[in-house]
């Protein structure tokens, strides 16, 4: 019989298996406002549509996953401020205007679903692959379900126009990333369990 050098809390998330308090939790959160930075210059333009494809949707997953939900929101406000004075948006933009803009209800989405994936991943979503990906995916969702009603009004389109340009071309990627998400964090999750092990 073992026992664990790691004392998680009952509703652990990655970022618990680091020892520290608020020192720790401010590095995170800066720490995932930053790799959402990073995630953003991830930018591939798609014809036709305002909305590029970026590995923004697979960092906001990997945050709530990793951070929880109050650390994974407080990072992802943190990356929106920074947004407005620093190039750290997709494609190196900055500024309201990209709140205001096309992509802005996306923006939004990404802190309210940081927070959903967080929440799903204190009650243990993100150890098992399968569920895993089904929370990931619910995040992604949340983005588009802001996304895409924002993308409409800002087009003053059709709802065809907006599903379309917000939304289907972006499903395989979304699906993609979540499998990616879901085969990231479980295994990050073996290998806490191991050291608990030691």
């Amino acid at each position: 019989m073992t026992t664990s050098t790691l004392a998680l809390p009952r509703r652990a998330v990655l970022a618990d298996a680091i020892p520290g308090d608020r020192v720790r939790d401010a590095a995170l959160i800066l720490t995932g406002a930053l790799f959402m930075a990073v995630m953003a210059q991830i930018a591939i333009p798609v014809p036709g549509s305002p909305v590029p494809i970026t590995g923004q949707t697979l960092g906001v997953v990997l945050c709530g996953a990793t951070l929880g939900a109050n650390r994974g929101v407080t990072s992802m406000l943190l990356y929106v401020a920074m947004g407005l004075f620093l190039p750290v948006y997709s494609d190196g933009g900055s500024g309201f205007e990209h709140l205001w803009g096309a992509t802005g209800g996306y923006i939004i989405g990404f802190v309210l679903a940081t927070y959903a994936v967080g929440w799903l991943a204190e009650r243990g979503a993100d150890r098992r692959v399968a569920v895993a990906f089904a929370s990931f995916v619910v995040g992604q969702l949340i983005v588009f379900g802001i996304g895409v009603p924002w993308l409409k009004v800002w087009a003053d389109g059709s709802w065809a126009n907006a599903i379309h340009d917000g939304f289907t071309i972006f499903i395989v990627g979304g699906l993609v990333k979540a499998a990616v998400a879901a085969a990231i964090v479980p295994g990050a999750w073996r290998f806490v369990r191991k050291l608990e092990e030691r």
